[in-house]
């Protein structure tokens, strides 16, 4: 434990990269990808405003950056990191690959969540002359609430990880901490204590998300 606490305060700065990693990667996907989802729901075939050829393109483009394994897609968008950001390593160039990927992610499980409510609210809420702006903010967003919150859960809990993946390629992050004093250095106490930090760190995100979606849930 003394090597541990030796390293405390690299230990502390590599925690706050990923804690900045997530917290800008995921508001932004719930931020871009909920009106993505959205989107989706409202024009698909069958939708409240179908627009099949469309959404097949737009569906497309949402599988195949979401199907990306993310270490390819961290390598293949170098070029459009280093122009977004200046710069391929560390957080900030970290935050772009997670963020793309986490936008279609997320748009999708939105897309799920509002269609697994169901016809036969939005069939009323039209019978009775609703927008489609109302239907979307009154009806579809209200009653998809705590699947959205899971939704996010699962989001930030998968992330997590992903950022953990980062470090591989000098991103920065509690990952690239393990990666260097407990794969390079071979210094597995180190390594271990990384790995406890990451399961509290998932426990603590998935035990709030779980606590806040049952608090917003009518039917509970």
């Amino acid at each position: 434990m003394e090597r541990v606490v030796e390293l405390l305060p690299e230990l502390t700065e590599a925690m706050l990269q990923t804690f900045a990693m997530i917290g800008v990667a995921i508001p932004l996907a719930v931020l871009l990808g909920t009106p993505v989802g959205i989107w989706l729901f409202i024009h698909a075939p069958g939708g409240i405003a179908p627009l099949p050829k469309t959404h097949a393109v737009v569906s497309g483009i949402v599988n195949t950056i979401r199907s990306f394994p993310f270490l390819i897609l961290l390598i293949a968008i170098i070029p459009f990191t280093r122009l977004l950001v200046g710069t391929t390593v560390g957080t900030a160039a970290a935050i772009v690959p997670l963020t793309i990927n986490a936008i279609p992610y997320f748009a999708r499980l939105v897309e799920q969540n509002i269609t697994q409510l169901g016809t036969g609210a939005v069939e009323a809420s039209r019978a009775m002359g609703a927008t489609r702006g109302q239907i979307i903010r009154n009806v579809l967003l209200v009653d998809a609430k705590p699947a959205i919150i899971g939704s996010i859960t699962i989001t930030t809990v998968s992330f997590i990880s992903y950022s953990a993946m980062v470090g591989l390629v000098g991103g920065g992050g509690i990952g690239d901490f393990a990666i260097r004093y407990g794969y390079y250095r071979y210094e597995t106490d180190v390594m271990l204590v990384a790995i406890v930090l990451m399961v509290l760190l998932v426990t603590l995100v998935q035990w709030s998300g779980t606590r806040v979606a049952r608090l917003t849930d009518k039917r509970v």
